[in-house]
């Protein structure tokens, strides 16, 4: 018992000095195969639409931490098998705050991307992926139906696998995809939304469309501001990413 009491006490520390350690940069088939694996799930639909839970997870917790920081009360999130969402919070039906809510979804994978990109472009490889596990804990806490439940531990798992257990090879590959992954996906994401609303005919329920009720501005011109801001990010972490000097 006193032996596993101190693993517990010590755990803290040891994960701090992990997350804090550099990681040697990769060399330029590491980054090429994991840019290349990126791509891969964004064009083959099978894996677009497994690996498509991660973009939706990151869109729901920027909805939820926007509308937290912005005064309303977060009531939950639901993350549901079509890769669909679904962020409730309570407040203000219209109102700043309200905007600010519906558009943080779109453009949160690409900022994250953004925000992992930057530590990764330092060696931050395992600080990148603990990272992603507190935002993971952090809607842990807020999902409200069973498939979310299982979809957020079952991607926790894996980087509680790969950071913990993985080798500095594998755990520098891992973060290398998902920064990709966020980067490429926040773009295609929008996209897909945007050929949503042309099927639904005016009759969408996208961000876009709550944002064009919500301001009076059409929801054309919030796709293209979601799409200016996701391809922003998408090349200035790119750029990060690609700066730094391979083995």
């Amino acid at each position: 018992m006193s032996g596993f009491l101190d693993t517990l006490r010590t755990l803290p520390g040891e994960i701090w000095d992990r997350a804090t350690t550099v990681q040697p940069a990769p060399g330029q088939a590491v980054l090429l195969g994991t840019l290349g694996a990126a791509l891969l799930c964004l064009a083959v639909p099978t894996l677009w639409h497994v690996s498509r839970h991660l973009l939706t997870i990151v869109h729901e917790a920027a909805h939820g931490l926007v509308a937290v920081l912005s005064g309303r009360r977060l009531s939950g999130i639901r993350v549901h098998s079509d890769t669909s969402g679904l962020t409730v919070s309570v407040g203000r039906p219209r109102g700043a705050g309200m905007v600010a809510t519906a558009f943080a979804g779109y453009v949160g994978p690409a900022l994250l991307g953004l925000g992992v990109a930057w530590l990764l472009g330092r060696g931050y490889a395992v600080g990148l992926l603990w990272a992603l596990l507190v935002v993971l804990v952090l809607v842990l806490v807020q999902i409200r139906n069973w498939y979310g439940l299982w979809a957020v531990l079952a991607t926790g798992v894996v980087l509680v696998g790969v950071s913990w257990w993985g080798s500095g090879a594998v755990q520098v590959a891992v973060a290398y995809a998902v920064t990709w992954y966020l980067l490429l996906g926040a773009p295609r994401a929008v996209f897909e939304m945007q050929a949503q609303r042309r099927r639904a005919r005016g009759r969408g329920t996208s961000d876009a469309d709550i944002l064009a009720r919500l301001t009076r501005v059409p929801g054309g011109v919030w796709v293209a501001v979601f799409l200016l801001v996701c391809g922003g990010a998408l090349a200035l972490g790119g750029s990060w990413i690609l700066q730094r000097p391979l083995v």
